[in-house]
């Protein structure tokens, strides 16, 4: 028992004489939780809107200023000539065309008008579908209120909206926890696999095999330092989430610690029996950088599982990502406990144990 603690104190003391380090164990959270929730949203808006008014009349005076006062869609222009929009919009400066044909308010009374057609720059799939959408709803809102029928006044006490879970659609509600999960992935997972590298590049570690020390001692003492480390970066991202976003966990804040400590068993592990298998840090930084984008772009951080192909979503059932973010959102939005997450923490608790034990019996301790 004396010499695991000497050895965790060790490893302390490494990290504390490191001047990078520590000031990246304190400074990356923060600062990822303070901008990337800004920066990484679907929300869209910005778009900018080209009204080719052929018509020149109320209704189409009403639908350009709609546009132009709406909080998602900018007037960029309006104009009679369609080559002229059509121009803007190959050169990047118009997402979406509006035309209004001629004649149409005199037609919207007398006749069924020719429709108003839009044009969508589609370079850029999300901006061009979702502005598309917002201009279609502003026009019919437009229109709604000129024929004086079934305006929202009217419909909304017909019709009641509730958003569950997430009331104001806050897309940032939605990737907080997958910003934590990612943190762990890169401080839990690089810093462990670095950590016996470099001691394999420094000849350190031949001290330590020639030591009566076990494998498994010596692999614990190089992941507690870190297995305290990631509670230490999940306090730090949820306050800043509490403090800066307003974002507090519905359920209970115990479920989100004990799922932090089986993903971050499992995450550091997983990286020391890699590290085992490197003899170099430019090999485990490769190989840990081919599954950490395994992991971002398959366990449903950034894009929902369900959109995936069937094979890709079976896929998903072997990565620990994908049971943690489950655990995350449902806890956070919706308050779920841990006996409803059972299979989730079931299967981080299986991972764990996988990859702690692989990572000790990897390790060839040679006299």
């Amino acid at each position: 028992m004396r010499a695991f603690i000497v050895l965790v104190q060790k490893e302390f003391l490494q990290i504390r004489r490191n001047s990078f380090l520590p000031r990246l164990i304190i400074a990356f959270p923060i600062l990822v939780m303070l901008l990337m929730p800004l920066i990484m949203t679907m929300d869209v808006r910005q778009v900018n809107v080209a009204v080719v008014d052929l018509d020149r009349s109320t209704t189409s005076r009403r639908i350009a200023s709609h546009i132009s006062a709406s909080e998602y869609l900018t007037l960029a222009q309006t104009t009679a000539e369609y080559p002229f929009a059509m121009e803007a919009l190959e050169q990047g400066q118009v997402d979406v065309i509006v035309q209004i044909p001629a004649d149409f308010e005199r037609d919207m009374t007398v006749a069924t008008p020719e429709r108003i057609s839009i044009t969508a720059n589609a370079v850029n799939a999300t901006k061009g579908g979702m502005g598309m959408q917002y201009v279609v709803q502003t026009i019919a809102h437009t229109l709604s209120e000129l024929r004086g029928e079934k305006s929202p006044a009217k419909l909304s006490g017909l019709v009641t909206i509730e958003n569950r879970y997430n009331p104001t659609l806050n897309y940032r509600y939605y990737m907080i926890p997958a910003l934590m999960i990612i943190l762990f992935i890169l401080i839990c997972g690089f810093l462990p696999a670095l950590s016996i590298v470099g001691e394999k590049e420094n000849g350190t570690i031949e001290q330590i095999n020639v030591t009566p020390i076990s494998r498994f001692m010596f692999i614990l003492s190089k992941l507690v330092p870190y297995w305290l480390i990631g509670f230490f970066v999940v306090t730090v991202a949820m306050l800043v989430a509490r403090l800066v976003y307003g974002l507090t966990p519905v359920g209970s804040i115990g479920a989100i610690y004990f799922g932090a400590l089986l993903f971050i068993l499992t995450i550091s592990g997983f990286s020391l029996t890699i590290a085992n298998f490197s003899e170099t840090m430019q090999q485990t930084m490769f190989v840990m950088f081919f599954f950490i984008m395994i992991f971002m772009l398959m366990s449903g951080l950034l894009t929902p599982i369900d959109s995936m192909p069937m094979w890709a979503q079976r896929f998903t059932l072997i990565l620990p990502p994908r049971y943690f973010v489950e655990v995350l959102r449902s806890v956070y939005l919706k308050g779920t406990t841990i006996v409803e997450l059972w299979t989730n923490y079931a299967a981080l608790g299986v991972f764990a144990l996988i990859f702690n034990i692989l990572a000790a019996l990897t390790y060839k301790k040679q006299a």
